[in-house]
């Protein structure tokens, strides 16, 4: 059902991001563009920040009691300011970030015959630990099936092959992804 959110929904989302983040920038309340319905279903999403087309930042929920609107807008101030691999994002930067929104399905067990690079996120749990890649992020990096796996569970801080350990928890999803224009 989250995957139905039509382009005018799209648009409204990534304005909602932007705002957001500006709003906060500038010490001042959001004025957030109109929206659908269809953006009030509860749902996790990733808010990711792209600078000169390298990550600037990227934090997200799996799932969320929230609507996909409320949850994007606590994901991309999460994001700009919040993710600990980065500086928080200072006003100089807005205007060179290019925003990207992935709204993502249910978490269902997944085996491993089943994960399609680029169709498939990942997140695997175990011993306490956990990581995700979102879809996109292995035919980004041109990982195969092996690479992803391998690389999540570094992510998560485990030896490769973790996944295949009892007790390990494999999860897909998959995830509607939009972005600003290249231009931006």
């Amino acid at each position: 059902m989250t995957m139905a959110l039509n382009e005018a929904d799209r648009t409204s989302l990534l304005a909602t991001a932007r705002e957001t983040i500006a709003a906060k920038l500038q010490n001042r309340p959001p004025i957030y563009p109109p929206y659908s319905e269809a953006v009030l279903q509860t749902g996790g999403a990733f808010v990711t920040l792209h600078q000169a087309g390298r990550l600037r930042g990227c934090i997200g929920r799996m799932s969320a009691e929230l609507s996909i609107l409320e949850t994007v807008q606590t994901m991309a101030q999460a994001a700009a300011f919040e993710d600990p691999r980065f500086p928080p994002l200072d006003s100089s930067e807005l205007p060179t970030v290019k925003l990207e929104i992935s709204v993502l399905s249910p978490l269902e067990p997944i085996s491993l015959s089943a994960i399609q690079i680029g169709v498939h996120g990942v997140y695997l749990r175990y011993r306490g630990r956990s990581a995700v890649f979102l879809p996109q992020v292995a035919p980004e990096q041109g990982w195969d099936i092996d690479s992803l796996l391998e690389n999540l569970c570094y992510k998560a801080g485990l030896a490769a092959g973790s996944q295949q350990q009892p007790g390990a928890e494999l999860l897909g999803f998959t995830a509607l992804v939009f972005s600003e224009p290249q231009d931006r």
